[in-house]
């Protein structure tokens, strides 16, 4: 199944509630929350009193990607803030299985992403203890940026990696999605997109637009 998931990196946070409804209204069934911690990435975005603040306001799925060092420090408290799905990054930890395992036990699924320059094959051994893999198409850490090249290659492999395995996976993808590859992205075998700028330059309309193209290749 083809998820759009709206990042909210991109969205105006003085309209945030009323975003929120919008995109759920036109069929996003995900919000994708960027959490960096200035270590990690360059930039510093938001953590668990806004995640908290705006989780009544929707019952989306809270895909929540950490691009912090040692996620495993914090992820009872990204689960009492309301994250619903916590990815984390294959770089930023000393035991990725330790923190993959960590986010079952608290009752959550579980993502692990790559930045664009990580061999797709690191995340093989760790296929059992995950519900997603995230492939990151531009560099974490800002948005707004446009689509590396070599993306759709790499996705197509993580793919391939996954279906030889015997576990059902989503892959998504994050960085530079736009109405106008994102068909490209869906046919690499992607199926949860992330969308920032592209979404919320008019929540509504944007959503709608995404979503009749994710429905095409459903």
């Amino acid at each position: 199944m083809n998820i759009l998931a709206p990042s909210i990196l991109a969205a105006d946070f003085k309209n945030l509630g009323k975003q929120l409804e919008e995109i759920k209204e036109n069929g996003a069934a995900y919000v994708h929350i960027d959490v960096m911690d200035g270590m990690f990435v360059p930039s510093i975005s938001f953590g668990m009193p806004v995640i908290k603040s705006i989780r009544p306001a929707t019952d989306c799925v809270f895909d929540v990607h950490l691009m912090i060092e040692e996620p495993i420090r914090y992820l009872k408290e990204f689960k009492e803030s309301g994250a619903d799905l916590i990815t984390i990054h294959y770089e930023a930890c000393e035991n990725v299985e330790a923190t993959l395992k960590e986010i079952r036990d608290l009752g959550l699924k579980s993502g692990l992403s790559i930045k664009p320059k990580t061999d797709p094959n690191v995340v093989e051994e760790y296929l059992p203890l995950c519900d997603m893999i995230l492939l990151m198409s531009v560099e974490p850490g800002f948005g707004g940026q446009k689509f590396i090249d070599g993306s759709l290659e790499r996705a197509k492999e993580l793919r391939n990696i996954i279906n030889q395995s015997p576990y059902e996976i989503d892959l998504e993808i994050d960085g530079g999605i736009t109405l106008e590859n994102v068909r490209e992205v869906l046919d690499a075998g992607v199926n949860v997109i992330v969308a920032g700028s592209a979404v919320f330059k008019d929540p509504a309309v944007n959503t709608a637009k995404f979503m009749e193209i994710l429905n095409e290749r459903n």
